[in-house]
This record gives C-alpha cells, sequence and structure tokens, in this order.
C-alpha cells in the first residue's frame, strides 16, 4: 500500500541478506519511522513491544527472527531455545507459532552450511505468502461489498475493530483488503473506524492507512457501534482475528465480542477475515482454550499524543493508585459469526466447512 504515493511493505529484508526492515507502529500517525534489526533479540523486542504487531505480520516478523538467528551458525539447540524465545513473546496470535515451527522444521532438516540461505528464503517466502493470501482475502471480500452495495442502491457503511490493514500484515491487510480493492473498483463506501482503547490502532493506525488510500471514513469511540447498529448506520461489520478454532471461534482485539453482539442483535452481517495461516484446529473452544495476552496496566493509565508545539507526550488518564486490568484480546463465538472471508473465498464458521476448506489445501 502507499505512504505519501510511495509503495511500502510494513517488513523487507536488506539486499545484504543480514538485516530486515520494519515500521515501527508505535510513532503512528504523527511520526513515520522506518527501523532496521539485525538480530533475533531485537526482533523479539519488535514483536513483544509492538513495534510491529498484528497477527500476519507478527508471523512473518517472527520468520526473518529465525532467519537473523540462522546466520550465527548456531547448534540444534539454539535453534530451539531461539523458537521458544521467540513464541514468547505475544501469546495469542497463532501465526507467530506457526511461522517459527515452519522454520524450526526446515533449519533441523539442513546442514549448517545451507541452513542461513534456507532460512533467509523461506522467511522471504512466507511474507511473500502473507501478500498473496491477503490480496485474494481483498478480492472475495470486495466481492461480497460489491453485491451488497448494489442491493443497498447507496453508499456502504463498514464497520471495523482495531487494525487490520496492511500494517497489521505484511501488504493489503486483512479486514481492510476488501476495502481497498472495493474502494478502486468504485464501490461508493465509508468506514466507520473504532478507536480501540488502550492502544488506539484504530484511530492512530487504520484512519491513517484509510487517509493515505483516499477511503472515506470516521474515526468513533469504542462505545458508539452499537448506537450506529441500532440507527441503521452500519451495512456490514469486518473485522480481523489473532487466531480461528476449529469451530470457527474467532479470537480478535478485545471489544470485538460486543461488536459481534451488538451487529447480532441489530441484523447486521458480521465477518472476520481470515488467512488460513491463522486458523488453529487444535483448538475447539475458543473461550475456553484460546490463551488471552494481559499486557501492561499502563496502556490503560496513559495515553500518548500530539502536543500543541508538536511534541509526542504521555499523560495519565487515571488517578495515581487506581489499578487497571489491560486484557488484550477476546473471544467471538461462532454463533455470531456471518462468516469468514479467506483466500479460499467466503465460508461460514462452521466446523464442517473448516474442515472441507482445509482439506482443499
Amino acid at each position: 500500500m502507499k505512504v505519501d504515493n510511495k509503495h511500502y511493505c510494513s517488513i523487507w529484508h536488506a539486499e545484504t541478506g543480514r538485516s530486515v526492515y520494519v515500521i515501527d507502529q508505535r510513532w503512528l500517525p504523527h511520526r513515520f519511522e522506518v527501523k532496521e534489526l539485525t538480530s533475533i533479540e531485537a526482533v523479539e523486542i519488535a514483536i513483544r513491544e509492538m513495534w510491529v504487531r498484528g497477527a500476519p505480520l507478527i508471523g512473518a516478523a517472527a520468520a526473518y527472527g529465525m532467519a537473523l538467528l540462522a546466520l550465527s551458525d548456531p547448534a540444534s539447540a539454539q535453534l530451539e531455545e531461539g523458537a521458544a524465545f521467540l513464541k514468547a513473546s505475544r501469546p495469542t496470535a497463532v501465526n507467530l507459532a506457526w511461522a517459527v515451527d515452519r522454520m524450526l522444521a526446515l533449519l533441523m532438516q539442513k546442514d549448517a552450511a545451507s541452513r542461513a540461505a534456507a532460512a533467509w528464503a523461506e522467511a522471504a517466502k512466507i511474507a511473500a505468502e502473507d501478500v498473496a493470501a491477503n490480496n485474494t482475502i481483498g478480492v472475495h471480500g470486495a466481492t461480497l461489498l460489491h453485491e451488497l452495495a448494489l442491493r443497498l442502491r447507496r453508499p456502504l457503511n463498514v464497520l471495523t475493530h482495531c487494525n487490520a490493514g496492511w500494517l497489521a500484515t505484511v501488504d493489503w491487510g486483512t479486514a481492510l483488503a476488501p476495502v481497498y480493492k472495493a474502494h478502486a473498483q468504485g464501490v461508493r463506501l465509508h468506514v466507520w473506524v473504532d478507536e480501540t482503547r488502550p492502544r488506539n490502532q484504530g484511530a492512530s493506525l487504520t484512519a491513517w492507512e484509510l487517509g493515505h488510500e483516499g477511503v472515506p471514513h470516521t474515526v468513533i469511540a469504542d462505545n458508539a457501534g452499537g448506537h450506529l447498529m441500532q440507527h441503521g448506520m452500519v451495512d456490514i461489520a469486518i473485522v480481523g482475528c489473532d487466531r480461528v478454532t476449529a469451530s470457527g471461534d474467532v479470537c480478535n482485539k478485545i471489544g470485538t465480542y460486543l461488536k459481534a453482539l451488538a451487529a447480532h442483535d441489530n441484523g447486521v452481517p458480521f465477518y472476520a477475515a481470515m488467512p488460513f495461516a491463522t486458523l488453529d484446529m487444535t483448538l475447539d473452544d475458543g473461550v475456553r482454550e484460546i490463551p488471552i495476552e494481559e499486557r501492561s496496566a499502563r496502556e490503560v493509565t496513559h495515553i500518548t499524543g500530539l502536543a500543541a508545539d508538536e511534541r509526542l507526550v504521555e499523560v495519565r488518564l487515571t488517578p495515581a493508585g487506581s489499578a487497571a486490568a489491560n486484557f488484550g484480546f477476546d473471544v467471538t463465538p461462532h454463533r455470531l459469526m456471518t462468516g469468514l472471508i479467506t483466500e479460499k473465498g467466503i465460508y461460514p464458521a462452521t466446523r464442517k466447512a473448516l474442515a472441507a476448506a482445509c482439506a482443499k489445501i
């Protein structure tokens, strides 16, 4: 996608084959910064401290982290330690473990002389696969939006939650890919952008992305979505996902479940955009089995913004001494999902449909 008319991916590797570059998302939308990562330790910090975030991007970054480790000619035990080190950085998104395990399996089959080159090629392949999958998700989702627009004969109002655009993937995005494709095809639409407290990825990242792509949008408080649905101001909701179970339960940014409940109550179609790398067929009950990351209370008690003098400043929102809980994700049961938009097509969020889809891969 584009930043000031220049194409960027959210992660890319240096031609030297010894480092990767990422957009440091902590400073968006006020500051656009690119960071070079040269070690597995740097990649782990970038994932844990959310320089990069979003399940598909985390997976790609972790793959490059394993490739950077392979450059040092590690022993097998060191490869396994590195894999565990990366997998512990963010426990909820399944793409991270999927990518790390894929890299580890490859590296354990290679001799020391061929490991580095093989690892670099595999990490680049994982990144390229993500771009291709998200591009196709966009195609399938855009068809859905186009058909809905034809029925309604007016501009669509799409609601999304958190950021599932290109900044959350290597390129295109998941939930926003259909929006970008449909907008480019001339479908008239407008996006309601949840602010998505506590880290404000909607207000900071989704709005920034949509603005650079020229997509009409409005930032709203997280609690406004139900009101908009009650008054017929939302035609469809599309969210991303960090893990989907075999039964179709969807784990996504905290607050997604509440949006799904409101959508169900008001007859609003509710979809998740899901690359198959995000599907975890080993789990069944998302509420009971998916590990939910609990992050620093400071993300709730404080907020960073742009001051009048253009400085980025952090301020406290809560009384000193008040405790704060910060659950990063929640789980939307499959019964509340209208469907899953994948690179293979649009499927019901059911065990039967997902099993059949996996059989085709």
